[in-house]
């Protein structure tokens, strides 16, 4: 019986050696992290999912085309519904109330038809399809898919961040950073549209490559 035991210790430290690969540091072995790579999404591509949106979408869904929005995880698509006109012009109350019925009502009439098209889209982009739209002063989207970012921060960005919780701002760093990201978007919007612009020009001068004239020989 002692034999078996020990055989079978034996087996199962095989086992945790070969399933933990560790790293030599200064301060002795340590184990090694796993590495993670970001999808990322090139602008050739998300020309042809909004394309694909295009043909894909009812034409009487929208009041002209949608907006479509990709990154590596997640296709958001918002669409501006007719607008409703309300007898006498209506207070702006009443308008706002309108405005959020049609949208709940888009919501709720094409959830079915838009679950079979998300369904497809994710079997050929291999990324998650959220819905919105927008009619009047009602802005909604359907279930946005939240995803979480890891990042490295040291002492004085992370004190930037527990100001905003000691101030009530946010209750934890990760909300902390995400309410920072949103502060950039909504001051910045102007200048992170042009590097999205930037990007697509730099996108075709890669798709070119180099030249391909020939140097002149030397005499």
């Amino acid at each position: 019986m002692p034999g078996r035991v020990r055989v079978i210790l034996n087996t199962c430290n095989d086992v945790i050696m070969s399933d933990t690969t560790h790293t030599q540091g200064r301060r002795g072995p340590r184990r090694a992290r796993p590495t993670h790579r970001e999808q990322r999404t090139t602008p050739e591509q998300r020309r042809q999912i909004a394309a694909w949106f295009a043909g894909r979408l009812p034409d009487d869904w929208f009041d002209g085309p949608a907006e479509v929005v990709v990154d590596g995880d997640e296709i958001l698509v918002t669409g501006t519904l007719p607008p409703v006109e309300l007898p006498g012009g209506g207070e702006p109350s009443e308008q706002a109330t309108a405005d959020a019925a049609r949208v709940g009502g888009f919501r709720e009439d094409t959830r079915a038809h838009r679950m079979r098209i998300a369904d497809e889209a994710q079997a050929a982009f291999g990324r998650t399809v959220s819905w919105g739209a927008r009619c009047g002063s009602t802005d909604a989207a359907f279930t946005t898919l939240g995803v979480p970012v890891m990042t490295r921060l040291r002492l004085r960005e992370r004190q930037v961040l527990d100001t905003l919780i000691d101030a009530g701002i946010a209750r934890s760093r990760s909300e902390a950073l995400a309410w920072c990201v949103a502060l950039v978007g909504d001051h910045e919007g102007s200048w992170i549209d042009e590097l999205r612009d930037a990007l697509v020009h730099v996108e075709k001068v890669r798709a070119k490559g180099p030249g391909t004239t020939p140097a002149p020989d030397d005499e």
